[in-house]
């Protein structure tokens, strides 16, 4: 399956993100090499919500190695990490 571009999945990141993560008003800003973790956007629970969504979304599995920091910590890590994965 072809992957979108990576705008593409920047977008839809962002989207699942905000929709998610974010209560009402409290949208936090934040740029696409923030740390989820630092800046407290998702925790570890958040975690496993967003390996599922980039399961479901993107057609592949995230093995339990596959699950750190550099690849699933920020948005550039994560459109990164899914375009690695979709090829």
């Amino acid at each position: 399956m072809p992957v979108e571009s990576a705008e593409a999945v920047r977008s839809e990141l962002r989207g699942f993100i905000a929709e998610t993560f974010f209560l009402g008003d409290e949208a936090l800003e934040f740029s696409d090499g923030d740390s989820f973790m630092q800046k407290g956007i998702i925790d570890s629970t958040g975690v496993l919500e967003l390996t599922s969504f980039i399961e479901e979304k993107y057609g592949f599995a995230v093995e339990d190695e596959e699950m750190t920091p550099d690849n699933l910590d920020s948005i550039d890590n994560l459109v990164s990490f899914i375009g690695r994965k979709a090829s």
